[in-house]
């Protein structure tokens, strides 16, 4: 039996049953897609995941790369993985069709994203980065850079990094040091230091495209002196020969996980030679990077779901054949042992896992449906999915995230002893998943954008918009019986959050920043859980009007299934925001008193 990471069916409901992505093929900008194009990419995917990406999966993670001769030597599959998905359009596949791109929408290319995170998230990120990185040459450089590195970029020749940390910054961004000096010649000399570069060299492609925030020599202080620069490892010279361009590997990390795709440190014109490109205008740096900051985000809450669905499925195969003990209910001593899958707490293990995976990745799909219509629409329409998009991405990207590590536990958890050893893939699950709640943005960096900027911005537009957004898929659960009573409990929710909100937001002025967002960590997760809430009954409505048709048995389990997670989620998960709003409602600012020397001995 093939290898399961990931439902095929689950994705195609969720993109077909519950958003409905073939209207997309309606507007002009998607107009030469359709259904059958969507599920031939989706097939291709899965077969590419299983072929290419799972069967390295093992041997990328023990034997993780190594920096020999100034150069990073990864594992052999990279190279041809790089080649099949440029070559084969998957690294541009959203790319408009004047880059070569497929203009497929950006909901199916998040899709695809997920298949190939869930089959080997080391080798997805060499080119989700690198296609990260073409578009923001594309959105922001000059016609020059984009015909010097984006076809090669998109092509899997080239790869492209996002480079922003320094040793002494972090995710200060204001505090970075590299700086650019202008030549009058058509580049700048850069030096500095960066860290923490996922995929910052290898031998799996002939050249890597950094996309560098540096200071030019005069600009202003704090983020708003940050520029961007494309910085490559080796620059074209004027026949087209790559030179050296004075970017050394000072050292690679050794991982906790995600072993298999390299972390560098980078020391930039250590012999003044090193050139890099102005990126659009001075000292917008910041703002241009944060277009790729944000899609990368999205990324990183789609790698950490697809890990936990890698993780469940192994778990799901394991508890079905795995026989011990008896159920509570014939306990006699001639009862024969039963899978383990039907002992009630093996099922709320597994429950909590599929709620948390269907559940994110619904939320991660609904983000790519307003990118999509930001993308094809205008005026106040456009502006509704632009704000909508802002406001949940903090959470696309820290809910999987800090979620995606309990579930991964739960999946280990299931398999008892056998689950920590190196016989079974969920021990790897648990070190890779654990980067996400760390890179492009802590969690604690989430809650301060979505407390500090995105429920307040435009005098709280975002927030109303996302609350008429669940309110409006509560408004149709009043259609069915069954699920009244859970989308009262969705109400009393949303009611909950918007005195909350009221309560911190009423602090600002009051007591200032720090008191503020002192617990912004903890409203992320509160609003995380009623997002997925939500969420959850949009796919009950949709399994709920399934049911009602005329469908075959293997149609009825999944809806069942659906349901009984969806009830699953709103017993267990969603009565959790009790506590949190406990502690939002109460104004003792004991992390903000509490002084450094408190903490000695």
């Amino acid at each position: 039996m093939a290898v399961k990471f990931v439902s095929e069916r689950n994705l195609k409901f969720l993109l077909y049953e519950v958003f409905d992505i073939a209207v997309l093929s309606r507007l002009p900008y998607y107009r030469q897609h359709n259904r059958k194009l969507f599920d031939m990419v989706l097939d291709e995917t899965l077969k590419i995941a299983r072929d290419l990406m799972w069967p390295c999966l093992e041997e990328m993670d023990r034997h993780p790369p190594e920096l020999v001769d100034k150069q990073v030597r990864v594992h052999s599959a990279v190279k041809p993985i790089m080649r099949e998905l440029g070559q084969g359009g998957w690294i541009g596949a959203s790319f408009p069709t004047e880059f070569d791109g497929e203009q497929l929408p950006i909901s199916v290319a998040s899709a695809c994203h997920f298949i190939f995170f869930a089959a080997n998230y080391s080798a997805g990120v060499y080119p989700e980065l690198t296609s990260g990185a073409a578009r923001l040459i594309v959105s922001f450089g000059a016609q020059y850079l984009i015909t010097a590195y984006v076809p090669k970029m998109l092509n899997g020749e080239w790869q492209g990094t996002m480079a922003l940390t320094e040793p002494a910054a972090g995710s200060s961004l204001s505090d970075i040091s590299t700086w650019a000096a202008p030549t009058g010649e058509g580049h700048y000399r850069m030096q500095g230091q960066k860290i923490f570069i996922s995929a910052g060299d290898h031998n799996g492609v002939e050249n890597v495209v950094h996309l560098m925030l540096a200071r030019i020599d005069g600009a202003p202080a704090g983020v708003k002196g940050i520029s961007l620069f494309v910085v490559p490892k080796k620059r074209p010279d004027s026949d087209g020969t790559l030179v050296d361009n004075d970017i050394v590997v000072s050292q690679v990390y050794h991982k906790l996980g995600y072993r298999g795709t390299p972390i560098v440190e980078l020391s930039i014109g250590e012999k003044n030679n090193c050139r890099g490109y102005l990126v659009g205008e001075p000292h917008k740096g910041l703002f241009y990077m944060f277009k790729m900051m944000n899609e990368t985000r999205i990324g990183v809450g789609l790698g950490a779901a697809a890990i936990a669905s890698a993780a469940y499925y192994a778990a799901l195969d394991y508890t079905r054949v795995r026989p011990q003990g008896r159920k509570a209910s014939n306990k006699g001593s001639l009862a024969r042992p039963v899978p383990i899958i039907e002992h009630a707490d093996v099922k709320r293990m597994l429950l909590f896992q599929r709620a948390i995976v269907e559940g994110a990745l619904s939320l991660l799909l609904q983000c790519s449906i307003y990118a999509d219509r930001a993308l094809t629409d205008s005026g106040a329409e456009k502006n509704k999915w632009e704000l909508l998009l802002d406001i949940l991405t903090p959470v696309a990207k820290s809910y999987p995230s800090e979620m995606g590590i309990l579930a991964v536990s739960q999946a280990l958890q299931c398999m008892g002893g056998y689950g920590y050893c190196e016989d079974f893939p969920v021990e790897q699950f648990y070190r890779d998943v654990r980067i996400h709640p760390i890179h492009e943005g802590t969690t604690g960096i989430q809650g301060i954008d979505l407390l500090g900027r995105k429920v307040i911005m435009q005098d709280g537009q975002a927030y109303r918009y996302f609350l008429a957004e669940a309110r409006g898929t509560n408004a149709s659960s009043k259609d069915f019986d069954a699920l009244c009573a859970n989308g009262q409990r969705l109400e009393e929710a949303l009611a909950l959050i918007e005195q909350v909100t009221c309560h911190l937001t009423a602090k600002l002025p009051k007591q200032g920043a720090e008191i503020f967002l002192a617990d912004a960590t903890l409203y992320l997760e509160f609003f995380g859980i009623v997002a997925i809430a939500w969420q959850w009954l949009l796919q009950a409505l949709t399994a709920k009007r399934a049911l009602n048709g005329k469908i075959s048995r293997a149609q009825n389990n999944f809806y069942c299934g659906k349901l009984c997670t969806f009830e699953y989620f709103f017993a267990y998960e969603l009565p959790k925001i009790r506590g949190l709003a406990v502690r939002l409602l109460e104004d003792n600012p004991v992390t903000v008193e509490m002084t450094p020397e408190f903490f000695n001995d």
